[in-house]
């Protein structure tokens, strides 16, 4: 019973304690989930309470449940239409660049560590893959809106790069031991990982989620069928050989990709399951290290760790993306130094321990001082290095609430609440309001008194309005409804002049007195700007033209809407 009791004093001190330590990220900017590490090993045995802990295969159960959580809500919010423009830079990051990266730190450390060929290789495998939990987590949590091309980028290979990973790991740590089967078997392995990964994880996950789009239960259960489908999907795709990480991230995709009034359900549960599963694992995780022990590798682990952020990681972006792909340089730049490392590495160093590799210690310790770093060098100069690579967006303004109505099945009706911010619309009646079509105000609080809006109620700074309305409402009431600051920065970044896309070109030369070639002269600037673009144009690309910077402002779909004139 004392055991128990300590469990839960122990268990609910640590995670109350790293979510009230949580501030700390925002205040001091430092990265959450190294400060989730810190309070793990500060909990140790070493640390202040003393907790001894060294039970690898717990850890490595821990670390797998936790991982798949994180995966599954990462998948839940990545957008089918960012596949568009990240797919396929990074399937080749997930692959090549893993393959490239793991090399290049391999021979690195076998050098460093005086190790043999495999055993070197076998570094470099284990830290070589960036992290869904560390790259989910720094992205959303320090408030950095990447372009799209970036951002989807990044997402999309820290959710497909674990299999290349494991396959690497598991291969080296097989020859290590002689377990090693022929070069036919060994790529048997690679392709039966990712090819199980994508079909059972895609397939599953769409027949998920028209079965949650379809039933019609209490609230409350939605979020935990997905999340047992989501694990059936894991489970099932490892017993059978695959990637239970790649196919759990893609059935997430699936579901969130599906509409319906289960996402409004699913979503706010499943995004503290993702906060619970990262806290908890990166507290076992630090408490599984022992620092006395690390410290006795830290010189040659910060080396392998530099050698990683600073010329693994960019090589191989410069090898697999920037040839094929219509990658601007500093976007490259950007890709090359959010190569986070985080849980992942640590888990996959786990491998040489139950494996009975000899000198396992060095793998874990080496790893976890990798991780360590890159949270610290990379993840703490993220928001810094997005502005000076130029790769951020202003911030959007969002709704202050919003939740659905439950009127319909699909495409339900949502209550939008707004903060008047923009002094534009002081004193400005209702219906001047350009509003979009179907949309409608239902109430206005002033002074915390509600009112009865008509078409002739004026507005005030810090009214409260309540707009019912649809999820492709969104756009045009954020823009209607954003604040002043938030638009000094839109038209810092966009320009103050902005154009429609289907704008002729001849029009807008004869106006600034530009030259076109004749090819040019009636085009759309929308086809103007993504000719020059190339690829696929995605909001924030901008093109240089006799002095003027064209900048894209808004997008529906694959078409440019609007184009922002910044001028030198």
């Amino acid at each position: 019973m004392d055991s128990i009791n300590s469990l839960f004093l122990l268990s609910g001190f640590l995670l109350a304690l790293s979510i009230l330590a949580s501030r700390l990220s925002s205040m001091a900017g430092v990265p959450l989930l190294l400060i989730f590490l810190g309070l793990g090993m500060l909990a140790g045995e070493e640390g202040l309470l003393g907790i001894r802990f060294d039970n690898y295969s717990q850890a490595f159960l821990i670390g797998h449940l936790a991982l798949a959580m994180i995966l599954l809500d990462g998948g839940l919010r990545t957008r089918l239409k960012t596949f568009r423009v990240g797919f396929r830079p990074a399937l080749s990051l997930a692959t090549l660049g893993v393959f490239i990266t793991s090399g290049l730190v391999g021979l690195f450390a076998m050098w460093v560590f005086d190790l043999g060929l495999v055993q070197g290789l076998l570094v470099g495998a284990i830290v070589g893959s960036t992290d869904a939990a560390a790259v989910f987590s720094m992205l959303s949590g320090r408030g950095v809106n990447l372009n799209e091309r970036v951002g989807a980028t990044l997402e999309i290979e820290s959710g497909t790069n674990d299999p290349m990973a494991i396959f690497l790991t598991l291969t080296l740590v097989e020859v290590l031991v002689g377990d090693i089967g022929g070069i036919t078997e060994t790529l048997l392995f690679l392709i039966q990982q990712f090819g199980l990964g994508i079909l059972i994880g895609m397939g599953v996950g769409w027949l998920s989620a028209r079965l949650l789009s379809w039933l019609d239960l209490a609230p409350g259960l939605y979020s935990l069928l997905a999340l047992g489908l989501g694990f059936l999907v894991f489970g099932l795709t490892s017993a059978l050989g695959g990637s239970g990480f790649l196919a759990i991230y893609l059935a997430g995709v699936m579901i969130g990709n599906r509409p319906g009034r289960h996402l409004n359900f699913i979503l706010p549960v499943h995004d503290g399951l993702a906060w619970l599963s990262q806290i908890g694992l990166f507290l076992v995780l630090g408490l599984l290290v022992t620092p006395s022990e690390m410290m006795d590798y830290a010189l040659p682990a910060l080396l392998v760790a530099l050698a990683l952020i600073f010329v693994a990681r960019p090589l191989a972006v410069l090898v697999v993306v920037k040839p094929f792909f219509k990658f601007r340089w500093r976007e490259i730049g950007f890709i090359a130094w959010v190569g986070l490392r985080g849980a992942v590495p640590i888990v996959l160093a786990i491998f040489p321990v139950i494996g009975g590799v000899e000198n396992a210690s060095l793998y874990f310790n080496v790893a976890f001082a990798v991780v360590l770093l890159s949270l610290l060098i990379q993840g703490g100069s993220l928001p810094w290095m997005a502005r000076r690579m130029r790769v951020e967006l202003p911030p959007t303004v969002t709704p202050n609430r919003r939740g659905p109505l439950g009127i319909l099945p699909e495409n339900d009706f949502e209550m939008f609440v707004y903060e008047v911010e923009n002094r534009d619309l002081e004193d400005v009646p209702i219906r001047l309001l350009r509003f979009p079509s179907g949309a409608l105000i239902s109430a206005l609080f002033r002074e915390h008194v509600m009112l009865h809006p008509k078409g002739s109620t004026r507005l005030r700074l810090k009214d409260v309005i309540c707009v019912i309305g649809r999820t492709d409402d969104l756009p045009a009431l954020n823009r209607l409804f954003n604040g002043d600051a938030k638009l000094k920065r839109e038209r810092a970044f966009f320009g103050t002049f902005t154009f429609e896309g289907e704008a002729r070109m001849r029009d807008i030369a004869d106006a600034y007195g530009l030259t076109l070639s004749p090819g040019e002269q009636d085009m759309t600037l929308a086809e103007f700007v993504s000719l020059r673009v190339g690829g696929h144009p995605v909001v924030g690309d901008d093109v240089d033209w006799h002095g003027i910077h064209w900048v894209v402002s808004a997008m529906a779909g694959n078409r440019i809407t609007q184009v922002g004139l910044r001028l030198y």
